[in-house]
């Protein structure tokens, strides 16, 4: 019930940005509209932990900008391999395991992964994430498991 109360809201405040109208009635008629989606959605029953994770809450936005800063730094590793020769390019695949309970926490994992310039999830299962590396430094800070524990951080509970 939390899930479709809080998903009602979303869809509202996100109507509500897109349409720009704040008229009485627009805005009865905007809210009528969420609430009809979200009891479709619910006897559908899509309306789930993984489709909207509100569960993982302020963990998800303290991680969001550790994230952003990683894929900074590889933005700018990439340019450097790049633009100087003296830079190995030395393409290898490195298989990850991940220490994720959930399917969503992998996907978190996985789609980190790729977000980030210079690797590339490829095949994601429950034991296993093969991951494509632009260098072995990229693979070796994978493997090294710091994203690996912050994805788990962030899952938290939400797994069990």
């Amino acid at each position: 019930m939390l899930h479709a109360i809080s998903l009602t809201v979303v869809m509202f405040v996100v109507w509500l940005l897109l349409s720009g109208y704040f008229e009485p009635l627009l805005i009865i008629f905007g809210v009528l509209s969420c609430l009809a989606v979200v009891a479709i959605a619910g006897r559908m029953d899509v309306v789930d932990r993984e489709g909207h994770p509100i569960h993982l809450g302020w963990r998800i936005l303290l991680y969001w900008p550790w994230l952003t800063w990683q894929v900074i730094l590889a933005n700018l590793d990439v340019v450097r391999r790049v633009l100087d020769p003296r830079l190995p390019i030395s393409p290898c695949v490195v298989r990850l395991k991940p220490s994720q309970k959930s399917d969503l926490g992998r996907v978190i994992f996985a789609n980190s992964i790729t977000l980030t310039p210079g690797t590339v999830s490829i095949d994601v299962t429950r034991d296993h994430i093969l991951v494509h590396a632009l260098s072995t430094a990229a693979a070796e800070e994978l493997e090294g498991g710091d994203m690996d524990r912050r994805v788990a951080r962030v899952e938290g509970d939400a797994g069990t």
